[in-house]
Formats: structure tokens, C-alpha cells, sequence
């Protein structure tokens, strides 16, 4: 196997090789050469689960991590073995957490190798920052783990793609973390639209809006004793430790984040494209900027992305600076077809006539649990996936473009064929990255 750079594998190349070599990290402790059987779990056999990521929220309050923890803790055919964190201060709190909703409580770990080379273990499920998404994932399937992954699928564009790839060519159940898939008020929504209740649909319109401080100007410190900050980079080039960064901050650099786009953007932007039936854009272009505080905050603050796919149009706006206002749109994701509109809020939907007049109104319930329990299914008797990588994928990549096309100036556009980047070096080479000595990808 040979390393590869961001820039030394073509699409073409990897989905013509993937297939037969798998795909992993230049790290032989964690390579599983062995080919994996895709046979269901007998129901009567719970899940094991491992969980990469477990911080706390500032005011002690579970963070993603630790409430998935506890979710998975909570299901009759799930049961939590490990959780694991780089923060020393973390695994404890999630370890006597778990331990309230099983029989036995689980070992807290800050290496997550632990988990992968564990054979009892099932599943491995990815809380961590955007950047570790598509490596862990990789890991994941190449040692025999079913993965589910958090929000945005991945870091970049060709991770997701490698992502798609290792599920498949390793015969692996990969869930993504957009549990809105699984809402049944949403599903019946999609049906709504799919029927054809409000014609034939031409575009979408999503927002999102936060009030977020603002994360100053920070300055290179030493590592906090309870940080293992090296197991926190892992594939990212390294870079000084600084005191405004872990562990919520790391969103707004490139370096590690996504923006506010793959943050909380992509829960509504995969709601969107799902409603539209359309998977791959012919042009994309993201507007904005970071416009309400002086810091050092790299991505937009404030930003519009559109997205054209040929007779239909995708539009988000998000706005991280000031919460949601009575001059805001009281939904979430809007569709307007031929014949009238549906709008999503919250858990339900409401349909309109074309004359704007409310039809229908239609509550339901969210939740993690019912997410949960459908990766738990897939893996132990095939139940249909409501959200697997390779929907996750495309919709993150529209995230991806986005970033994309902010930080280039300019609208980028697709490859019909080949669903890259056409004619535009520079956006191009935004498609991967570069990675951290030791731990490249390879095929």
C-alpha cells in the first residue's frame, strides 16, 4: 500500500481501486486486511457499542458525545462497553452516566484504538470534530465495526467519498448522524412531497440562526494536563495548542471545522435535497461573510448558499450571531411546487394551496432514540437504513461546496459525470487536504 497526498488520487483512480484493497490509515496496528461478512446479528444478541467523543458542554450538561452515549445505553439491543475521550476530565462523568441505564457500567478509555481492537465490540460510534469523522470512520470498517458518525459525514469532499467506498467495499452498516431522517412526521412529510401533494416541486428554502458570543482573539498556550492534544489532532497537521479552541471553537477554523454550514446547516440542507429528490448540483455558489465580531473566527458568520440542480433550486441561509427573531420564517425547510407548499417546523408539517392558505397541519415527535434504534436494527436483522453514508455524503457535500465557493469568491460548478469540480483549479484543491505525517490515508 502506498501513502497518498490530498492531491494524488483522482476520483477515478479511487473508486477503481477502492474496491479491491480497501481503505484505511498508514498505521499497520489498525489495519484489518481480512475480508468482512455482512451476515445480521441474531436479535437476540445485543450490539456492543464503543463511543469516540464525550465532552461536556460548559455548563455540565452532556455534549453530543455523552448524550449518544446515553441513548445507545438506553436501547433494550444496545449495550455501551467503552467510551472514550482525549479530555481526561470527560470519560468519568459519561462512564457514571451510562452506568445509570445498564447493567454494567462501561470502561472509559482515552485512546480509542482500545475499541477497535476489541472483537466484542460491534459498532463504533463517532463524536468527535469534523476532522475525525472520515478517519475514524475508515478505521472503523477496516477493523470490523459498524459505524455511525456524527454530523458533517466528513471534513472534506474526498473523505466522503472514501467513506461511501469502506461501507460498501467492507460490507459495513454506516449511519449518519442526521436523525431527522428517522422522524416519523418528517418521513411522512417526504411522502407528502414524493405523492405529489403540492405538485411537482421546484425549489427549497432552509435557515438556521444561533446566537453565538464571539471566541476573542486567542493566544498559543501550554496543553492543559488533561488534554492528550496530539490523539486530538490525529490526522490533521499539527498545529500549537491555543486557549481558544477546544472544545466547541474548533468549528470555525478550517484547519479542523466546517462552519456553521456542516455544524447545523447540513441538518437542514439533508432535509432539503431529500424533499427535492435530486442528488448532485450542477452549479453552487455561497455568499457572506464574518461581519458581526472582530476574532479569529475563519468561517462565515453570516452566509446564503444556493444550489442548482438543473430545473430545481436549493437555498439555505444562516446567521450565527443572533438568535431567531419574529422577522425571521417561522419554519425550518419550505418547498413550493406547482400546485402549493409544505413547510417544515420542528417534528410536523404544515401543507398550503397555491393561494398560501393552510391545509393541513400535521404534529409529530424527534428524538434521538428512534435513530438509534434504526442503526441498531440495520445491524441486527437488515433493517433498511434511514440515513446511510452515502445519502449523508451527498449531502454534505453540499456543505463542502459551499465552504468551497466562499473561500474561493466564486460560484464552483460539477462535472455532470464525475459529480468533482470542473474547470477550476484552485476550488479543486479544496476537495481533500493534507494530513498529518503517519496517519495519510491509503488505498
Amino acid at each position: 500500500m502506498r501513502k497518498i497526498t490530498s492531491n494524488s488520487l483522482t476520483r477515478r483512480t479511487f473508486l477503481a481501486t477502492s474496491s479491491a484493497l480497501g481503505v484505511g490509515l498508514a498505521a499497520p496496528r489498525w489495519w484489518r486486511s481480512a475480508a468482512l461478512g455482512a451476515d445480521p446479528v441474531p436479535p437476540s444478541k445485543k450490539i456492543i457499542v464503543g463511543v469516540m467523543g464525550t465532552s461536556h458542554n460548559a455548563d455540565g450538561g452532556d455534549g453530543r458525545g455523552s448524550a449518544l452515549a446515553a441513548g445507545f445505553a438506553s436501547l433494550p439491543g444496545a449495550e455501551v462497553a467503552y467510551v472514550c475521550d482525549v479530555d481526561a476530565r470527560n470519560v468519568g462523568k459519561t462512564v457514571d452516566s451510562v452506568a445509570k441505564k445498564q447493567s454494567r457500567a462501561p470502561k472509559g478509555v482515552k485512546d480509542f484504538h482500545a475499541i477497535l481492537d476489541d472483537p466484542a465490540v460491534d459498532a463504533l460510534v463517532v463524536a468527535t470534530p469534523d476532522h475525525w469523522h472520515g478517519p475514524a470512520t475508515l478505521l472503523g470498517c477496516a477493523a470490523g465495526k459498524h459505524v455511525y458518525v456524527e454530523k458533517p459525514a466528513s471534513h472534506n469532499a474526498r473523505e466522503g467519498e472514501w467513506m461511501t467506498a469502506a461501507a460498501r467495499d467492507k460490507k459495513r452498516i454506516v449511519q449518519l448522524g442526521t436523525q431527522r431522517r428517522s422522524w416519523p412526521g418528517l418521513i411522512e412529510a417526504m411522502e407528502q412531497l414524493k405523492s405529489g401533494a403540492i405538485g411537482r416541486v421546484i425549489s427549497a428554502k432552509c435557515y438556521y440562526t444561533n446566537g453565538r458570543l464571539t471566541i476573542g482573539h486567542g493566544k498559543e498556550a501550554p496543553v492543559p494536563e488533561w488534554l492528550d492534544y496530539s490523539l486530538w489532532q490525529g490526522p490533521a497537521p499539527e498545529k500549537p495548542f491555543r486557549d481558544n479552541l477546544v472544545h466547541y471553537n474548533w468549528h470555525w477554523f478550517w484547519h479542523w471545522g466546517t462552519g456553521e454550514m456542516g455544524n447545523n446547516g447540513i441538518h437542514y440542507i439533508d432535509l432539503a435535497r431529500w424533499g427535492l429528490g435530486v442528488d448532485y448540483p450542477t452549479r453552487v455558489i455561497s455568499t457572506g461573510g464574518k461581519y458581526r465580531y472582530d476574532d479569529d473566527q475563519e468561517t462565515p458568520d453570516t452566509n446564503i448558499l444556493t444550489c442548482e440542480f438543473g430545473d430545481k433550486l436549493l437555498t439555505w441561509e444562516g446567521r450565527s450571531w443572533a438568535k431567531h427573531t419574529p422577522l425571521d420564517p417561522d419554519f425550518d425547510v419550505c418547498f413550493h411546487g406547482e400546485k402549493g407548499m409544505l413547510a417544515i417546523r420542528g417534528t410536523g408539517y404544515s401543507l398550503y394551496d397555491a393561494d398560501g392558505k393552510e391545509t393541513s397541519k400535521v404534529p409529530g415527535v424527534g428524538g434521538d432514540a428512534v435513530h438509534l434504534q434504526n442503526f441498531i436494527n440495520a445491524i441486527q436483522n437488515g433493517e433498511k437504513q434511514n440515513a446511510p453514508i452515502e445519502e449523508g455524503v451527498k449531502s454534505t457535500l453540499l456543505c463542502h461546496l459551499g465552504n468551497i465557493s466562499y473561500r474561493v469568491g466564486r460560484a464552483v460548478k460539477l462535472d455532470p459525470k464525475a459529480h468533482t469540480i470542473a474547470g477550476d483549479e484552485e476550488a479543486a484543491g479544496l476537495w481533500g487536504r493534507t494530513y498529518r505525517k503517519g496517519w495519510e490515508p491509503v488505498v
